[in-house]
């Protein structure tokens, strides 16, 4: 808000300046880029790899934050499926016995190539956020792993319970986020879509696990998570705030005309 006016006759006024409040909402899914997320696929080799990688400061894929402690969370990988029809179920344990799937990567093999599809969570993107891609079976290792026969991968890791090689890491600003992954998504090749493009989708094994007290902002949030968040609002809104500045003495020039100067004041 910009205040000034211009007063005649002699009038003493006083001028007021007014800060402008700007307010910016990072919301649970800004934390987890999906297309970004496809550039990890070319270089994983098995499950647990793709487990290592997405939590992996180094690598800059994963800021996601669901209870705002200023931690980037860490994210399990589970792997499901059978035949021509596998997948990865990614999840975060937000405290002991609060589980939340993050999103799936949905892959289904046509001759010698796979549809490979990433697929948000409802909570956490809103309903229809999909990437996809095709690939060569032989382009990449985690496809041939996916379907030669093995020992499905599922994490052995848990709240407060993490791998020797993981370290803790904060997160970053939004912008520094994607900028960061800005490479990766060129990388990936992954084309944003609103519908499912495979024909045979068998069912995450965490399906319709919901964390209850996220406080990240959610685009579709359950009617536990929006309770939760009524009482315990997210911090994420960041605010310039209305602020009113001591009043400062316009000055006369040459006549009774009196001109107040103009003041912008933002975050």
């Amino acid at each position: 808000m910009v205040a000034g006016a211009i007063f005649s006759g002699g009038c003493s006024k006083r001028e007021e300046r007014y800060n402008v409040d700007v307010q910016t909402v990072v919301k649970a899914a800004d934390g987890l880029d999906l297309q970004a997320v496809g550039d990890l696929l070319k270089r994983a080799k098995d499950a647990e790899q793709l487990e290592q990688l997405l939590n992996n400061s180094g690598e800059g894929i994963n800021n996601l934050d669901l209870d705002e402690n200023g931690k980037v969370d860490y994210i399990q990988v589970d792997e499901y499926g059978s035949g021509d029809s596998r997948g990865f179920s990614f999840t975060v344990e937000t405290s002991p016995g609060e589980e939340q799937e993050i999103a799936t990567i949905e892959i289904e093999k046509s001759g010698s190539d796979a549809n490979v599809q990433i697929h948000g969570n409802s909570q956490i993107y809103g309903h229809n956020h999909y990437y996809r891609h095709r690939f060569g079976l032989a382009d990449y290792l985690l496809l041939g792993y996916i379907f030669r026969p093995h020992p499905f991968y599922f994490s052995p890791w848990h709240y407060g319970a993490y791998p020797p090689y993981y370290r803790s890491y904060g997160t970053v600003s939004r912008t520094a986020y994607r900028n960061r992954t800005a490479s990766a998504r060129r990388s990936a090749g992954m084309t944003r879509t609103n519908t499912s493009s495979l024909g045979s989708r068998p069912r995450s094994p965490n399906a319709g696990k919901t964390a209850s007290n996220i406080r990240a902002p959610l685009n579709n949030p359950t009617a536990s998570q929006k309770s939760f968040q009524s009482r315990n609002p997210s911090k994420s809104v960041r605010a310039g705030g209305f602020g009113r500045n001591r009043p400062s003495r316009p000055s006369a020039r040459g006549s009774n005309m009196m001109r107040s100067s103009y003041g912008f004041r933002g975050k």
